[in-house]
């Protein structure tokens, strides 16, 4: 009589420990997908909120007015509009209490504008170390599932008096299947970590090339 050996009744005649382990990696490869899906809308959102900004930026030049219109909320504010703000803000407040110190007003505006980076920079790589982490345990997760479960087909041979391969060969594929869950969770967290983190690293060089370059624009129009 041929055995059952859908991946379906493979893990339903798992072992309980077996069992734990593909729920748990079922339930990081969700999350990671969730993850995947959340990230992918932020930062596509987020690099066509910065492709605006800078052509705004850019064509209208009239910085106060720009200004104006991102403390007051009629324009949507990306991560590099919060770092202009940001930068723009406390340079103007600086320039009403020390109208004299060109320094002073500088240093204060690339300092504000430096914080408001690493805080849109933390808020952008806010997540992706779960995509980390997954990539790297889940493997090692499921192969714990793959030995536990070996070990206990390999145990199983003790009462019978003849071991044949059709004895173990179900209790070794019930394992197994923990093992390609895991690399089912790992695989795509891995892919997706590693295009994040570019996409992010990015963003972050326009980022900090946009500091300089207004940093250099305020310091032509304050003298």
């Amino acid at each position: 009589m041929n055995q059952d050996m859908s991946i379906l009744t493979l893990v339903l005649n798992a072992s309980l420990l077996v069992q734990a382990v593909m729920l748990l990696l079922v339930l990081i490869s969700l999350a990671c997908w969730t993850t995947i899906f959340r990230k992918l809308l932020q930062i596509r959102a987020e690099r066509h909120a910065t492709e605006k900004f800078e052509s705004d930026f850019w064509k209208d030049r009239d910085l106060g007015g720009l200004y104006l219109q991102l403390r007051d909320g009629k324009r949507s504010a990306g991560s590099l509009a919060k770092i202009f703000e940001a930068g723009m803000g406390e340079f103007l407040r600086t320039r009403q209490q020390k109208p004299a110190d060109l320094n002073g007003m500088l240093d204060a505006s690339r300092r504000a504008m430096r914080a408001a980076f690493q805080r849109e920079l933390d808020h952008l790589e806010r997540g992706i170390s779960l995509l980390a982490s997954a990539g790297s345990v889940s493997p090692y997760i499921g192969l714990f599932g793959t030995v536990w479960g070996i070990m206990n087909s390999f145990r199983g041979l003790a009462n019978v008096q003849q071991a044949t391969l059709a004895a173990v060969a179900p209790g070794i594929a019930e394992a197994l299947v923990a093992t390609a869950i895991g690399l089912f969770a790992a695989i795509p967290a891995v892919v997706a970590y590693n295009r994040f983190a570019h996409d992010i690293d990015r963003l972050a060089t326009r980022f900090e090339s946009f500091v300089e370059e207004f940093s250099n624009i305020l310091q032509r129009q304050a003298k």
